[in-house]
């Protein structure tokens, strides 16, 4: 059976964080200097490690293994938001070029295939799982040509920058892959609360975002009686109000809702608002939950207009994305992994963030294994996971990719 080096682990973890390293936490947007001399530092330890790396045309960094397969890829990303944690993305590539390793120095393992790569843009500096949709053969030429960043630079000058605009981009051979695997702290709460040390992915849940308007009747806020006021603002908390209620009576434990921004015009002291908006998010595993979460919105809005005073409208939404369900056997695999390690210690569970695996589940078998995050704190720059967690979380990831190769070789 491989070991892992747990030492040589927890080195790479934390030398990678060198990079854009802010306090505790880790500033590397994807393509930004920064991010390419941590890229450039990847793929030499992935030749290290005898794989074949490159840096392709869209900043995927990709370490093949010289074995012929079939293969298991094991990935994430390194790019970071703009006050990142040190460990989101990052672990599950680390773990991928140690798993590599371990594979590689056992007798056993030694000719597996495992794969890794570094996916560009996870985070969405330029345009959200750049790299896993190019890798996959998604078009992302609109997005080289017109995308850009929060400073306005565009993604084709960018890449144009750190010399890759002419470099091939690696695709998906899918004679050669078997399986994708990314293991990722949880970023949440869960297994910190339950006391379990391993998360089983079952589903990368569904979102929905919404954007919703209020049109009621800009006035003087100190000569407007109350009981005349077309007040949008206020509308707009009496909505979320009832919105609230409404999806309570729809959810389960894992069910969440954001209003993330709010948007009321004027916006001053002395002017009752006029117009009103909100952004809504909100995410499911459960598809048809979140088609009764939008059935129920749907008839909010319907009984809110006829009361007359303001109206309110959905005036802009975000493509659906729908819940991704993770292959059944290879969840069993990891969960087999889990309980010969850490028994006990782990349970299934969705992932209530998105992740480069759910652009590839609809390609070939995808998993994702999660080890608790402090406090449940992440995209900040205090997020942390307990290095004995780190390291048990490697202890099965390989194990898993050990299985599912000696079956898929089998």
């Amino acid at each position: 059976m491989p070991k892992i080096n747990p030492q040589r682990l927890l080195n790479d973890l934390k030398h990678l964080r060198t990079f854009g390293a802010t306090g505790p936490g880790v500033v590397r947007l994807s393509l930004s200097p920064v991010d390419m001399d941590a890229r450039r530092w990847l793929a030499g330890r992935m030749s290290d490690a005898g794989l074949s790396a490159t840096i392709d045309g869209v900043g995927t960094v990709f370490g093949r293994s010289r074995n012929a397969g079939p293969a298991l890829l094991i990935g994430s990303h390194t790019d970071t938001q703009p006050t990142g944690g040190w460990l989101d993305g990052a672990l599950g590539v680390i773990y991928g070029l140690e798993i590599a390793r371990a594979l590689a120095e056992c007798e056993e393992t030694r000719h597996f295939a495992v794969d890794v790569a570094s996916w560009i843009d996870e985070e969405g500096t330029f345009s959200g799982f750049l790299g896993s949709r190019s890798f996959v053969g998604e078009d992302v030429d609109e997005a080289i040509r017109g995308a850009r960043n929060r400073e306005g630079v565009l993604l084709g000058d960018a890449l144009k920058q750190a010399g890759l605009i002419d470099a091939p981009c690696v695709r998906l051979d899918r004679a050669r892959y078997r399986a994708y695997l990314e293991p990722h702290i949880e970023q949440g709460g869960r297994l910190e609360a339950h006391g379990k040390s391993i998360g089983v992915v079952t589903t990368i849940v569904g979102i929905r975002e919404l954007k919703l308007r209020f049109s009621g009747q800009r006035n003087h806020a100190g000569t407007t009686p109350m009981s005349i006021r077309r007040d949008a603002g206020a509308a707009l908390v009496a909505f979320i109000a009832r919105m609230d209620e409404a999806f309570r009576a729809l959810a389960d434990a894992d069910t969440v809702w954001t209003v993330g921004r709010i948007e009321l015009d004027p916006g001053s002291f002395s002017v009752v608002p006029g117009a009103a908006a909100m952004h809504l998010q909100f995410r499911d595993a459960s598809a048809e939950r979140l088609h009764a979460m939008e059935t129920a919105l749907a008839a909010l809005i319907r009984d809110f207009n006829a009361e007359g005073k303001v109206s309110v409208a959905i005036t802009d939404s975000e493509p659906p994305e729908a819940p991704v369900v993770m292959d059944p056997a290879l969840q069993a695999q990891l969960a087999d992994a889990a309980e010969a390690i850490a028994p006990g210690q782990w349970e299934r569970m969705p992932s209530g963030a998105s992740h480069d695996a759910q652009v590839i589940a609809h390609h070939i078998p995808a998993c994702m294994l999660f080890v608790p995050s402090i406090g449940g704190v992440s995209h900040d720059f205090i997020e942390d996971t307990a290095e004995a967690h780190i390291v048990l979380g490697c202890e099965v990831a390989t194990r898993a990719a050990a299985a599912i190769l000696r079956k898929t070789s089998g």
